[in-house]
């Protein structure tokens, strides 16, 4: 039998960046067995993606027993997506017939092509593509971007419209100031002003996702927004992916959330610096993205060191007018 094992242990927005993976080999081989390594905290992610015959969650306490059990498998080929020294080691330690990795000049660590034994892709575009094109190596061509999610119903959606103080059916806007870099993270005075401006402007009220450690920063949102914006409850990242399905658009830096948004298929747009749309925003060409990335002077890093923050350039104005030409709201 055909088998596949992918290897892309985190973090959550390339997790979602991996998931097409899983589609297209799905779609060229309908019978064939196919895996994934991630970290434990994304395995509940993973259990939605239709398609994966497979879980393997690893870290440093469980590394030694899911290897052995992932060995006992005989996976065919193993992909490696991440391209890191670690993730390298990990697929060279499957036990897997071919092990697949991108080529020296696409790898964040270009070490990790030492576990390969073979290599492609293109690391040009966007990593959706990136991480599509090394399936040539295993003879697909062109596949079509997908997201083969199956969505529970949760209880946070209308638990969201009664805080909201919406109907059932009722549209709202979703706002996600958080983000693992201080770098991407939008200010929270801004995005309150924006929600204020959303329901003047449309009449959407807004719901403010939040993460751990986030409560104060959703609350400073909530505090701008002279009532325009409440609190979400808090979410687990399935319950996360379901509410982004629920809201009629999602408004976010480079980040997890704003990834499971786009690929729910619900509106986005998305708040650029650090890192470049054309490589890490929304698929979708008709999703907008407000970028000062042309400005930043600490592209790819965690922290701004620069006198001035580029983000401080995206304004309010200017993501309203974003959210409305997504909306196709007559100017």
């Amino acid at each position: 039998m055909t088998s596949f094992l992918l290897v892309r242990l985190g973090a959550l927005g390339d997790i979602v960046h991996a998931m097409p993976v899983v589609a297209a080999l799905r779609r060229a081989h309908p019978d064939a067995r196919i895996g994934w390594l991630v970290h434990p905290r994304f395995a509940p992610l993973l259990e939605v993606v239709e398609g994966l015959d497979a879980i393997h969650p690893l870290d440093r306490r469980s590394g030694a027993r899911t290897l052995a059990d992932v060995r006992r498998q005989r996976y065919g080929a193993c992909l490696d997506l991440q391209g890191l020294l670690k993730s390298a080691a990990i697929a060279r330690l499957s036990g897997a017939t071919r092990v697949i990795g991108f080529e020296r000049r696409w790898l964040r660590e270009p070490a990790a092509v030492l576990a390969y034994g073979e290599t492609g892709g293109d690391g040009r575009g966007h990593i959706v593509d990136k991480n599509l094109s090394l399936l040539r190596c295993v003879g697909i061509e062109h596949p079509a971007i997908a997201f083969p999610l199956r969505l529970p119903d949760t209880p946070v959606v209308p638990c969201t419209r009664e805080i909201l103080r919406v109907g059932a059916e009722a549209p709202f806007a979703l706002l996600n100031p958080g983000a693992a870099w201080p770098n991407k993270r939008w200010p929270a005075e801004r995005f309150g002003t924006f929600a204020r401006q959303l329901r003047e402007r449309t009449g959407l009220p807004s719901a403010v996702l939040w993460g751990p450690d986030e409560a104060t920063l959703a609350a400073a949102v909530v505090r701008a927004s002279d009532g325009a914006a409440a609190m979400a409850p808090q979410t687990t990242m399935v319950e996360m992916l379901s509410l982004a399905k629920a809201a009629r658009i999602v408004v976010s830096g480079d980040t997890g959330p704003l990834h499971l948004a786009a690929a729910a298929g619900t509106p986005v747009v998305g708040l650029y610096g650090p890192t470049p749309p054309q490589r890490n925003g929304p698929w979708d060409p008709r999703d907008v993205t407000v970028s000062a990335h042309d400005q930043c002077a600490c592209v790819f890093k965690r922290q701004c060191t620069a006198p001035t923050w580029c983000l401080e350039a995206v304004t309010v104005d200017a993501v309203m007018a974003a959210v409305e030409r997504r909306l196709g709201v007559p100017a």
